[in-house]
């Protein structure tokens, strides 16, 4: 078994921090949560300091907030109804826009690789696809295709296709339609008996890890038209299958997934306060694929935890977020 060691405890906010996201280059962390503000933390040797704190973009909750890909902007997505996108070409992060338009809470939101498109979503069931042209963001497309408050947006790794996970049980996937420059549900992926809170891309974007309010983790495997093994496609359409289920490791819900990119290890967050790792088996069949605990960090945090993030550029190094207002940084030793 692996250990995961604290690092430091981060606090600044004020109630529960609902999420952790790594500056893509791995030099700074944001967070975000109750309190409406998001806090910049950086290392400082040897600790980790507040760098600086935005207030003032949102009047309720963040739920959460994404780094773009070049790492100018952060985008945040409030139960206010809007998503803010923040820049610093003033010389610090500022609000620029607010992106109107979902009648509900703003649950999650994410940058497409490129950086020219923006995904939203929220409880009003639908998911939001914005062109990002010249810091100008106009609605591309508005999405129906949950029957329930959709609680996660991921766009692919390398490619303009995104994924929504849903209070229906399902996972969505979605790609724009050259034809008719319409974004379509290409794929639904349902096998979980409850909420999928939340979803995470490998780093080659043909698998995706999902976990859920049912306590069980899904892999699932993509399969091209004429794949290897044979898989059935249909109308020559990518097809998605499940093929591992991790369960009987999670006591409650598991809020929060990440894949990290270098390692290939899971990492979950669960109400049940602890932060599990998992590792794909060495001699794991890909069509079926077998998982093993690795790392069980019981009461991580003294509350649910929220948010677990691995650091895209440092292997092993992780942080997460809790109902207990804490951010904490840790490392992943094997």
């Amino acid at each position: 078994m692996g250990t995961l060691e604290l690092k430091q405890t981060l606090s600044g906010h004020r109630g529960r921090v609902w999420n952790v996201c790594w500056h893509p280059k791995g030099t700074c962390l944001a967070s975000c949560g109750e309190d409406k503000t998001i806090i910049i933390w950086g290392p400082q040797d040897p600790k980790w300091v507040v760098k600086t704190i935005l207030t003032e973009g949102h009047t309720r909750t963040i739920r959460e907030i994404a780094w773009s890909p070049c790492g100018n902007y952060i985008a945040s997505a409030s139960f206010d109804a809007t998503t803010a996108v923040w820049d610093k070409k003033s010389g610090q992060f500022e609000c620029n826009a607010t992106l109107e338009g979902h009648e509900n809470e703003v649950k999650s939101v994410s940058w497409s690789c490129s950086g020219q498109l923006l995904a939203t979503c929220s409880r009003d069931k639908s998911v939001w696809v914005w062109e990002v042209n010249d810091d100008e963001y106009e609605c591309a497309a508005v999405i129906n295709a949950h029957t329930q408050d959709v609680k996660k947006v991921r766009w692919h790794p390398t490619e303009e296709v995104l994924a929504s996970a849903s209070y229906d049980n399902t996972v969505k996937i979605f790609k724009e339609t050259v034809e008719d420059n319409d974004w379509k549900c290409v794929a639904i992926l349902s096998s979980h008996t409850s909420t999928v809170w939340s979803l995470a891309w490998d780093k080659l974007g043909n698998r995706i890890a999902t976990c859920s309010d049912d306590q069980t983790v899904k892999i699932w495997q993509e399969y091209k038209p004429d794949n290897e093994p044979g898989m059935t496609t249909t109308n020559n359409i990518v097809g998605w299958k499940c093929v591992c289920t991790i369960s009987g490791y999670h006591t409650r819900t598991i809020y929060d997934i990440h894949w990290c990119n270098i390692t290939g290890l899971l990492v979950t967050a669960c109400g049940d306060d602890i932060i599990r790792i998992f590792q794909e088996d060495s001699d794991s069949d890909p069509n079926q694929p077998t998982f093993t605990m690795v790392c069980s960090m019981d009461s991580a945090h003294t509350q649910d935890v929220n948010s677990v993030q691995w650091n895209p550029i440092v292997p092993g190094q992780l942080a997460s977020a809790s109902d207990d207002g804490l951010v904490k940084i840790w490392f992943y030793n094997e």
